[in-house]
């Protein structure tokens, strides 16, 4: 008789362990990059010396400027803002006529005899403002706008520029009681820019030159002419637009050297580094100038 292989059972199939759900890793976000430092890092890795040389360059053909007030900060506001798009001889000739057309009354207008005739200030282009007293600050707030417009015409694009100071005027007289600035200079620089740049029609330059020239706040503003000396040069990137500029900078300098980047480069566009044929056989920085050899250290 043929034997019947024993039959064992079969075990049934493992159960299916459930997959335990492990609780998501928190990763730590990462700090956005900032554009200075990083600029500033990577220009002194593969231009080592860059900024050193440009100032020292500019300082045997300019000099060494010494920082010193020579406008109150609403006089310094309102004649930055005359001189938007404007040669700053004709804002000089509309300042001059808002002096004229609106006398302050509350200093005497009299000219001092040790009281220079014009006052000017390094950095800016023009000849200077007349000496004396700043104008009624109140009487312009209030002028019949198209009066202030007829007042202001010599400085150029005066239909633009007449209801920008009166918007300015009105703005500081609202939140502080009367038209001064003088309590900006005792703010931290980055909560006195904020504070005149919340004002409608004043922006990152105009705020950086008064700070800069009113107070010796330790900030770089950027015109056209500090923007073209330094894409020329090397020290921002070409495409670099005005605002990004003023952040490169700060990143690039020391707080004591801000003034005098900003009045010799300036100073250096206007005398040598013209917009058109610049007269580079006599510029100090040419031999680590981009715009004389692209490839220059």
């Amino acid at each position: 008789m043929r034997e019947v292989p024993e039959l064992h059972a079969v075990p049934p199939p493992p159960a299916k362990r459930r997959p335990v759900a492990r609780r998501p890793v928190a990763r730590r976000k990462r700090k956005p990059a900032d554009p200075g430092r990083t600029w500033a890092r990577r220009l002194a890795r593969y231009r080592p010396g860059l900024v050193a040389d440009t100032l020292g360059a500019m300082r045997t053909m300019y000099g060494r400027p010494v920082w010193q007030r020579v406008h109150d900060p609403t006089s310094e506001l309102v004649l930055t803002i005359l001189s938007q798009n404007s040669a700053d001889i004709n804002a000089e000739k509309a300042f001059d006529a808002l002096r004229a057309h609106f006398p302050s009354t509350r200093v005497s207008s009299e000219r001092q005899a040790s009281e220079p005739s014009r006052v000017n200030r390094p950095g800016w282009g023009g000849t200077g403002i007349e000496g004396g007293a700043p104008p009624d600050w109140d009487a312009v707030e209030n002028a019949p706008l198209p009066e202030l417009i007829d007042v202001i015409r010599p400085g150029g694009l005066a239909a633009q520029k007449a209801p920008r100071i009166q918007a300015s005027l009105r703005a500081v007289r609202e939140l502080r009681g009367d038209h001064s600035l003088e309590f900006l200079g005792d703010l931290p620089a980055t909560e006195a820019l904020a504070w005149l740049t919340a004002i409608g029609g004043i922006g990152r330059k105009t705020a950086s030159v008064v700070l800069l020239f009113c107070f010796g706040t330790p900030l770089m503003p950027v015109d056209r002419h500090v923007e073209r000396v330094s894409k020329r040069i090397g020290l921002i990137p070409p495409k670099t637009d005005a605002l990004a500029a003023h952040e490169l900078f700060l990143a690039m300098l020391e707080p004591e050297e801000m003034y005098e980047a900003h009045v010799n480069l300036i100073t250096h566009g206007r005398q040598t580094c013209h917009a058109r044929r610049p007269a580079c056989d006599r510029c100090a920085i040419a031999p680590r100038c981009r715009f004389v050899d692209p490839k220059a250290p």
